[in-house]
């Protein structure tokens, strides 16, 4: 049995100790090796100041673009989207008329996912989670500062201009 979340382990220069013994005793079996991978925690701060900074930017969307986006929430995963931090998945429909039908009902399904045909294919885009336990500390500064550059040229402001709104 391998743990449902990671557990915390003590360095004592000799052999890593688990900080909840009785967990690691459930979870891992004598005798057995185990990979330890080594988690950089992120910032909480950085977390919360990309939301406070994408809320921001949202309410500053011109009419055109706030239609395409109805929260906040929309124009996250549209931005990680276009910046390739998403999951995609390919349908082969059999024909174009086909395709285009399976796409409008995903669409109307899941209003968070990229959807479009090619051909007869119809193609899933899906915003890759930013959650801490999803995604690490250098994965999510790639898609922060990736986001940022996206959301700003929609906007036609300079990055920095979008990063003043304070972490909630």
């Amino acid at each position: 049995m391998t743990p449902d979340r990671p557990q915390g382990f003590l360095w004592d220069g000799e052999v890593m100790k688990p900080l909840s013994p009785a967990l690691a005793d459930k979870a891992y079996c004598v005798g057995e090796t185990y990979l330890l991978v080594n988690h950089e925690q992120r910032s909480a701060i950085s977390h919360r100041h990309e939301f406070a900074w994408i809320r921001e930017a949202w309410k500053t969307l011109p009419e055109n673009l706030a239609m395409q986006f109805p929260t906040p929430e929309h124009l996250r995963k549209r931005a990680l989207v276009d910046a390739g931090f998403y999951d995609e998945t390919v349908i082969d429909a059999g024909s174009k008329a086909a395709a285009l039908r399976v796409c409008s009902y995903i669409k109307v399904e899941d209003d968070f996912k990229l959807v479009f045909v090619r051909d007869h294919f119809v193609i899933i885009r899906k915003a890759k989670s930013q959650s801490h336990r999803a995604m690490g500390k250098v994965d999510f500064q790639r898609s922060k500062e990736a986001i940022l550059g996206i959301i700003s040229d929609m906007l036609g402001v300079a990055p920095d201009q979008l990063t003043r709104a304070r972490a909630a």
